[in-house]
Formats: C-alpha cells, structure tokens, sequence
C-alpha cells in the first residue's frame, strides 16, 4: 500500500463527464458484504485507489490500516491511498467507507467508480448503462438500498 498527495486528482474526477450514476445507503453495520458485492462485480481485481475529497471526522480505522502497513496517515484533500495487491483492496475500502470522509474509489480494472461520502450515500459513475446496471441489480438482489430521484452533483 502506498499514500501520495495528487494535486489536481479531484479535479480531474470532477471533469470527468460520467454519462450514468447511481446511488446506494452505505451500511455501516454491513461494511464486508457491501465492499464484497462490489469487488465481485469487477471480477478479478487488480488493485484500488482511494482519493480523498475531504476528511469530516478523525478516521480512526483507516489510519490505523495505513498505521499496520507502516504509512504516515496524515490524510489530506487529494491525498491518494493505493492498495497494489487484490488482497489489500477490501480492507482499504472497509476502512474507507467507514472513516467519516468523503472520497472517489477507483478499481482496476475499472467498470465504474464511485464516490462515497459520509451523509453513508455510495454512488456508482459509469460510461456504459451495462455496467452500471451490473451494480444495480447486484445490490438489489442483495438488499442493499438504493436512493431513488438523487443525482449527485460534482462541483
């Protein structure tokens, strides 16, 4: 695992015209299904960034997690968090979504990202409507909530 502070990172996000989106409740109490049903919709995956947008409350968990791999958490706008190997995606991603910050996630390979914030929404951004309704019924057929009539505005 490695952190790196990426100016312009976010930015570049923002600019990105995502064609489709779709929003989920984040499940804290359901954390390793959620994080799991969303690897599987990747298939094998490769590795996984986590970009931080903007840090609500200290993220206890996520700076013990950079702590156990003998990183400094200092956690920053634009701060970029990479897990090089599958098996540390899942756990960063854990620790991620419930750490109380904002922050893009992107897999690779990379079908959608998605950007979680900590009012605990998930939402999914794809350029092709399969992929993104890939998600949608996985999550569905899993009970995970979906928020219906929300866009979620990059600004």
């Amino acid at each position: 695992m490695i952190i790196s502070q990426q100016s312009g990172a976010l930015k570049k996000f923002r600019r990105t015209p995502w064609r489709f989106q779709r929003t989920f409740q984040t499940p804290l109490r359901s954390l390793a299904p959620f994080t799991g049903a969303i690897l599987s919709m990747i298939g094998p995956v490769n590795s996984g960034t986590v970009l931080i947008d903007s840090v609500i409350f200290q993220p206890k968990n996520l700076e013990a997690l950079l702590t156990q791999h003998h990183l400094q958490p200092s956690l920053l706008h634009d701060m970029t968090i990479v897990a090089e190997t599958a098996a540390e995606v899942q756990p960063l991603l854990i620790a991620a979504l419930g750490g109380w910050i904002d922050f893009v996630f992107i897999p690779s390979p990379k079908p959608f990202v998605l950007y979680a914030d900590h009012d605990e929404y998930t939402t999914f951004f794809a350029n092709s409507k399969g992929s993104l309704n890939k998600v949608s019924t996985a999550f569905a057929a899993q009970g995970f909530t979906a928020v219906e009539d929300y866009t979620r505005v990059l600004r």
